[in-house]
């Protein structure tokens, strides 16, 4: 059975990364995506407006952890794939709360791949054969690197150091053990800091742009020297269709950016772009607030990329320049979509987040 003639399933696609990945979808692959999201404060349906009359679209509103609603979805639409982008994935939240990053990350993962497995089971033998459980995951998971570290590879151990990360390399340990144990045919990628048009303005960048075109500090912690590897979400999702297509079921691939920048540098960046195209607090860079750091903060993170370029020729078609001014200009562009997700829980977080710092 091809793969790419059939419907697939994917999770927490009205999610930041996982709507990208739906809307690119439809428009470069044009087969059906049965869509299940929870619709948390991350989860907005704005952001798959753009489908909104597209029968290819199905969104429904749910929970991974519900099996019952799981099952009946994965016996109604018989997806050739399923794609599990739903996540709990802001470490400051699983700081102040880790709940929810178990229930979500950990037992939600477990609950989702017992109700997959059993699926797959049940399949014809070609369709078996054919399908796919394919996890996203980060880079988080494996620690923290030197200054001189060489940048994580599929091999490196896991050492995650906040809540999140840890309830992130969990679900991925369920997902390998799923594998060698049933057979179920996995696949993992693990990426760096992605950015890009529709993520939720509580992390670095969105927030950024957003405090800077209102003229209100821009927060960074500590000395603003931790390092990430940034990514374009474009990019991450075109290297996760490469994965699902052409992947090796039981292997991890790490998607990166192969852009090392610190936070600081980030920060300035943006503020160099804004004085550029939107004055109106210029310098920009004046509104720069060093808060105090928060508990646990990774110095640095990068990613080996080869295995991906190896095996399925991937690399990163956009840089961070050319995306991180693509990104600015879509939430500039986009003043109603930002209106909407500033309201009500978001307002409250950073009072939480930001207020004691």
């Amino acid at each position: 059975m091809d793969r790419s003639e059939s419907t697939i399933l994917v999770t927490g696609g009205a999610g930041f990364i996982g709507a990208n990945f739906v809307i690119q979808w439809i428009a470069n692959v044009g087969k059906p995506v049965v869509n299940l999201d929870k619709l948390t404060y991350a989860g907005n349906l704005a952001n798959l407006a753009s489908l909104s009359s597209d029968a290819r679209h199905i969104f429904l509103k749910g929970d991974i952890g519900d099996t019952p609603v799981v099952a009946k979805l994965l016996a109604e639409y018989r997806p050739c794939a399923v794609l599990n982008f739903a996540a709990e994935s802001h470490v400051d939240r699983s700081i102040h709360g880790a709940g929810e990053f178990i229930e979500t990350n950990l037992a939600g993962t477990f609950r989702l791949l017992e109700a997959v497995r059993h699926y797959w089971q049940a399949l014809p033998a070609g369709q078996k054969e054919a399908f796919r459980f394919l996890h996203v995951s980060t880079d988080e998971v494996y620690g923290s690197l030197g200054p001189a570290d060489p940048a994580f590879t599929e091999h490196h151990n896991y050492q995650p150091n906040s809540p999140y990360s840890a309830s992130k390399a969990g679900s991925d340990h369920l997902v390998r053990a799923w594998h060698h144990t049933y057979g179920l045919p996995v696949l993992t990628t693990n990426c760096s800091n992605n950015y890009g048009p529709f993520q939720f303005p509580e992390k670095l960048i969105p927030l950024v742009i957003l405090n800077a075109i209102q003229g209100k500090p821009l927060p960074v912690y500590g000395d603003g020297q931790n390092v990430r590897d940034w990514l374009y979400v474009g990019d991450h999702c075109t290297a996760i269709r490469l994965v699902l297509e052409r992947g090796r079921p039981g292997e991890t691939y790490n998607v990166g950016g192969n852009t090392e920048r610190t936070n600081l540098e980030v920060v300035r960046t943006i503020c160099a772009v804004l004085d550029e195209i939107r004055p109106d607090h210029s310098p920009h860079s004046s509104l720069l607030t060093f808060v105090q750091d928060r508990p646990g903060h990774d110095r640095r993170y990068a990613i080996d990329t080869s295995k991906l370029k190896r095996e399925l020729g991937w690399q990163p078609a956009v840089t961070f320049e050319e995306g991180l001014r693509q990104t600015i200009r879509w939430y500039l562009d986009h003043e109603e979509w930002v209106r909407n997700v500033q309201s009500g829980d978001y307002r409250n977080w950073l009072a939480v987040n930001y207020g004691r710092r």
